[in-house]
């Protein structure tokens, strides 16, 4: 079985393939590719890059260093803690480690942390629950289903972590994996010809 990161890897390479446009069917019972709509909302993140083979230590700790700068700013959570994919190999990943808060900032952060806004806009949602590294799975059923719906992925994906990793004990993990979709393009409005010119008309006959 090819590893989470394959699968990851190979998910974002999806962005690339134009397809067709598919209209899915929502609200699987068991949460498995279930459409939503992410609203904007105000975000701290971390940006950064990390291993597979470390990547739980590493979204724990992007998590506690944002978390840490809203503790110490006084500011409000509004919303689960999230990580932002926003490229993958074989090897590793970039990301953001987001926690979405209330605004407005008087006083925008510096240096590693910074603010911006959360990813908004179709998206299909997945839901994992137990350890992190049991995840290979998911991410090969999430794989085969845009692919079966001939559905085109945008090109980055998110984990948003319903229960808080800082906390929970790993096999008591509640993930929700989401991935926004590329809108279909809009057929184009058939073009009028150009009117043709009028016949010529032809001289009368002398009578």
């Amino acid at each position: 079985m090819l590893s989470r990161r394959c699968f990851a890897a190979a998910l974002l390479a999806l962005a690339a393939a134009p397809r067709p446009a598919f209209a899915a069917t929502a609200g699987q019972e068991n949460g498995f590719g279930v459409e939503i709509a992410l609203p904007e909302k105000t975000i701290v993140y971390l940006q950064g890059s990390g291993r597979w083979d470390s990547a739980y230590e590493t979204l724990v700790e992007g998590i506690r260093t944002v978390h840490d700068y809203i503790d110490r700013r006084g500011l409000k959570p509004d919303g689960d803690a999230m990580m932002i994919f926003t490229g993958a190999d074989d090897a590793g990943f970039e990301y953001r480690a987001a926690v979405p808060v209330m605004g407005p900032f008087d006083n925008p952060p510096k240096g590693d942390i910074a603010v911006g806004t959360s990813p908004t806009g179709k998206a299909y949602k997945f839901v994992h629950r137990g350890p992190y590294d049991a995840m290979e799975n998911l991410y090969e059923a999430i794989t085969n289903f845009f692919d079966e719906k001939n559905l085109t992925p945008g090109d980055f994906f998110i984990e948003r972590y319903i229960t808080d990793p800082r906390t929970t004990p790993e096999d008591e993990l509640v993930i929700e994996v989401i991935f926004p979709v590329r809108e279909a393009a809009a057929p184009e409005a058939p073009v009028a010809p150009e009117a043709l010119p009028a016949p010529p008309q032809k001289a009368p006959k002398p009578e």
